[in-house]
C-alpha cells in the first residue's frame, strides 16, 4: 500500500481523531490501522495551527490563560496520535510504519518549528512574568519560554530558516537510521548449523533458538538474535570459541558494513548538523548547546565527574583482564572475556549465572518481585485485564489501583523480542497523567527477551531481571505522578535526572523478602538457597570494572561525536571513533564500548545526543538514595510514601534537584556511587 493510498484510505472513521473510549483512554488498538497514521498526524498538525493561531492573534491583553494555559491545552490529538504512533513504531517497526516514520517525521519537525519560531506567539508568551506566578503555573511558564528560547526563538529571520532546513533533514536522518538499524540487528542474527556448536547453551535455549531459525526461514539450525549491546549475553555460555567469535564479530560490525543497513554516513551526517545547529544558537558544541536544560551545571561539570571514574574503572578493568586471563591459559578477545569471567564467577565465588535461571521465571519475577515491591512501599496493587487489547497478541494490560482502591492508571508490558522491535529496554507514555485534563496515565514497558519456545517458561538472566526493575522504575515515574500540566508530568524531566527513580528501583531485586518470594525454581518452587543469594553479593564488585569501562566507552563515544566544532568534517568514522576513545584514557581492545557508532541508537535515533552521560549523573543520586532506604529499613511504606510524595509524583512540577533536596535533606553525596563501583582507593 502506497502512503498516498495509507493517506486516502485513513480519513473514514479514524479511531486516532477521537480520544479512545476503552478504560483509561488505552488506545484501541483493535481498531488502529497504519492507514490512519498519515490523516491522523495531518489532522492533528491542522489542529494545532488553527490553537496556535488563535493564541499569536488574539487581540486582547496578555494573561496567563491566554498565552500559556491555552498553548498547554493545544495540540491534543496531535499529542495522541504521536505518542501511540512512536511507541509503535519503535517496538512493532514494521515496513510500512517505518515508510510512514520516514514520511511523516520532516512534516512534525517544520510543524515544531512552525510553532517554536513563530515571532507572534513567543510574544504573546514573553508577554508573561513567571515571576508574578506560583506553584505549577510558574514551573509551566517558565519551561514554556525556556523552550521556545533554546529552540530558536530568539534567532533573526535568516538563522530560523536554516535552523528549519537542519531540523527537517535531522528527522529524517534519524528514521532512516532507526529503521536500518532494527533491519540490520535482524540481518546479523547468527546461524549455526549443529547444537554441538552452541554446547553450553540450555536446552530452552536451544530450543528457543531452533524456532527462531524456523520463524527466520531457514529450514533447519539454529539461530541466535543479537542484543542492541557489544557484548552479547550468549558469550558468557557457549563453549565454543568460534561460535563466540562468531556472535562478537556479528554484533561489532553491525551499521558499519557497506550495504543498505549501514548507518555510519547516516550518523556522520547527524554529528555535523547538529553542530552546525549548535552554532547557529550560539553555542561552541551540540553538547553544550544540550546540557542547557539538563541539571548539570555545565559540560565541564560533566566531563570532571567523568574523568574521576576513568583511571579507576580503567585500572581495576586491567585488573580483571589479568585474572581471566590467567583463568582461560592464553591472552583473551572481547569474544573470550565473558565467558572466562562466568566461569570464575562460578569458581570462586560458587554463582553459576546460568543455573539461577531456573529460578527467575518472567511472570513469577514479575508478579511476586516487581509488583511486590511496589505494593510494599506505595500501596498500589495490578489486575491483569486480558481483555483490554494489546497491539500484539503476546502484549498485556494491567490495572494499576491505588492503596484505598481508586484506578491510577494501565500499565502495558511487552516483554519479548520480535524482528520488529529494535533493540534494548524502554518506558514509553500511551498517556500522560494530568489533572488539568483529567487523564490518568497508560505506561509501557517494552524488553527484549527471547521468546521461550511454545509451552515452555521463560526464563530470564540476572541482567533481564535488573532491566525489569529498572524500567518499571520509570513506569512508577508515570503511574504515580499528580502533575496538573501533562508537559511537567512523569518521566518529562531533564534528561540527566530521567534514569534516577528507575536506578533506586534496581535496588529492591535482591532485597530478602522481596528475592526470597520471587527467586524459586520454576518445577519444585523450592526458593533459591540463601547461600546462593549471599554469594551473588560477595561477587557484585567482580566484573564491575568491565561493566563501567564498556559504559563510560559509549559516554565518551557519544560526547566526543557532539563536542565537534560547527563546521568539522569527519572523514572516516571508525578511525574517529577509535582515536575519540583513546584521547578520553579508553583502550577498546581492553574492554569494547557498549555501544558503537552504528548501533548507538540512544543518540543517533533515542533523543540521547549528548546525554548518554545521564546514566552515571543519576546514579550519584540513585547510590545515595540508595544509603537512605537502607538506613531508614528499607522497604516499608513510610519510605515509599516519602520518595511518591517528594519525587515519583512530582515530574517536573518544580526543579528536580529542588526535589531530590526535599526528599533526601541535602544534596547528594557521590562517594556512595563510587564506593558501589569499587572507584574508592
Amino acid at each position: 500500500m502506497t502512503t498516498d493510498t495509507l493517506t486516502a484510505a485513513g480519513t473514514d472513521a479514524n479511531p486516532l481523531l477521537t480520544p479512545s473510549a476503552l478504560p483509561y483512554g488505552l488506545p484501541d488498538f483493535g481498531a488502529i490501522q497504519d492507514h490512519h497514521f498519515l490523516p491522523a498526524f495531518r489532522a492533528g498538525m491542522a489542529a494545532h495551527r488553527a490553537e496556535l493561531e488563535a493564541i499569536a492573534t488574539d487581540a486582547g491583553p496578555v494573561t496567563f490563560e491566554n498565552t500559556v494555559l491555552a498553548f498547554e491545552r493545544s495540540g491534543r490529538a496531535l499529542r495522541r496520535v504521536s505518542m501511540v504512533f512512536h511507541h509503535l513504531v519503535a517496538a512493532d517497526g514494521t515496513d510500512t510504519r517505518h515508510r510512514i516514520d520516514e514520511e511523516i517525521s520532516p512534516e512534525l519537525s517544520a510543524h515544531q518549528d512552525a510553532t517554536y519560531l513563530d515571532e507572534r506567539l513567543y510574544r504573546r508568551l514573553a508577554g508573561v512574568d513567571p515571576e508574578a506566578l506560583t506553584g505549577e503555573d510558574h514551573r509551566l511558564a517558565t519551561e514554556t519560554l525556556r523552550a521556545f528560547r533554546l529552540r530558536g526563538a530568539d534567532l533573526d529571520a535568516a538563522a530560523k530558516r536554516r535552523l528549519a532546513a537542519i531540523n527537517e533533514r535531522l528527522a529524517v536522518l534519524s528514521a532512516q537510521y532507526g529503521r536500518r538499524m532494527v533491519e540490520g540487528n535482524t540481518a546479523a542474527a547468527v546461524w549455526f548449523a549443529s547444537a554441538a556448536e552452541l554446547a553450553g547453551l540450555t536446552e530452552q535455549d536451544l530450543a528457543a533458538a531452533a524456532e527462531a531459525a524456523r520463524t527466520a526461514g531457514h529450514d533447519d539450525g539454529y539461530l541466535l538474535t543479537l542484543s542492541m549491546f557489544t557484548s552479547q549475553p550468549w558469550l558468557e555460555t557457549l563453549e565454543v570459541r568460534e561460535s563466540r567469535r562468531r556472535v562478537h564479530e556479528a554484533a561489532w560490525h553491525r551499521g558499519s558494513t557497506d550495504d543498505e543497513h549501514s548507518t555510519l554516513p547516516l550518523a556522520v551526517e547527524q554529528a555535523a548538523l547538529r553542530a552546525e545547529k549548535a552554532g547557529v544558537l550560539g553555542h561552541s558544541s551540540w553538547a553544550d548547546y544540550a546540557l542547557q536544560d539538563r541539571t548539570a551545571p555545565d559540560l565541564a561539570a560533566v566531563r570532571d565527574l567523568l574523568g574521576r571514574i576513568i583511571p579507576a574503572a580503567t585500572a581495576n578493568a586491567r585488573r580483571e583482564r589479568a585474572e581471566v586471563e590467567t583463568a582461560a591459559g592464553h591472552p583473551v578477545e572481547p569474544w573470550d572475556w565473558p565467558f572466562h569471567a562466568a566461569r570464575i564467577e562460578r569458581e570462586r565465588f560458587r554463582v553459576d549465572a546460568s543455573g539461577l535461571r531456573a529460578y527467575l521465571e518472567l511472570d513469577r519475577v514479575l508478579t511476586h518481585g516487581v509488583f511486590a515491591a511496589a505494593t510494599a512501599l506505595y500501596g498500589i496493587t495490578f489486575r491483569e485485564r486480558p481483555e483490554l487489547p494489546g497491539y500484539r497478541p503476546d502484549v498485556r494490560v494491567w490495572e494499576v489501583l491505588d492503596a484505598d482502591g481508586a484506578g491510577l492508571g494501565l500499565f502495558v508490558g511487552d516483554f519479548f523480542t520480535r524482528p520488529t522491535k529494535s533493540g534494548g529496554a524502554w518506558m514509553d507514555s500511551l498517556r500522560e497523567a494530568s489533572t488539568l485534563f483529567g487523564e490518568q496515565p497508560v505506561v509501557t514497558n517494552t524488553l527484549n527477551i527471547p521468546a521461550p519456545a511454545e509451552g515452555e517458561p521463560a526464563l530470564l538472566t540476572v541482567d533481564q531481571v535488573t532491566t525489569l526493575f529498572h524500567e518499571f522504575g520509570h513506569a512508577l515515574h508515570g503511574l504515580l505522578s499528580t502533575a496538573r500540566y501533562a508537559s511537567l508530568s512523569g518521566t518529562a524531566v531533564p534528561r540527566d535526572f530521567v534514569e534516577f527513580p528507575s536506578q533506586v528501583n534496581e535496588m529492591w531485586m535482591y532485597w530478602p523478602e522481596v528475592v526470597t518470594a520471587y527467586a524459586r525454581h520454576v518445577d519444585t518452587g523450592e526458593a533459591i538457597d540463601p547461600e546462593v543469594l549471599a554469594a551473588i553479593e560477595a561477587s557484585s564488585l567482580w566484573g564491575e570494572g568491565f561493566r563501567t569501562t564498556e559504559y563510560l566507552g559509549a559516554t565518551m563515544l557519544d560526547l566526543a561525536w557532539h563536542s565537534l566544532a560547527p563546521g568539522t568534517v569527519v572523514q572516516d568514522p571508525l578511525v574517529f571513533e577509535h582515536e575519540a576513545l583513546e584521547a578520553a584514557g579508553l583502550d577498546p581492545a581492553l574492554v569494547p564500548p557498549r555501544y558503537r557508532t552504528g548501533y548507538f541508537k540512544h543518540i543517533f535515533a533515542g533523543g540521547y545526543a549528548a546525554g548518554y552521560y545521564s546514566y552515571i549523573w543519576s546514579e550519584v543520586l540513585d547510590a545515595d538514595t540508595v544509603e537512605w532506604f537502607r538506613s531508614r529499613g528499607g522497604l516499608t511504606r513510610e519510605n515509599g510514601e516519602r520518595f511518591r510524595a517528594e519525587l515519583l509524583s512530582r515530574g517536573n512540577t518544580r526543579d528536580p534537584l529542588e526535589s531530590y533536596r526535599a526528599f533526601r535533606g541535602r544534596d547528594a553525596d557521590p562517594e556512595h556511587l563510587l564506593r558501589r563501583r569499587g572507584l574508592l582507593g
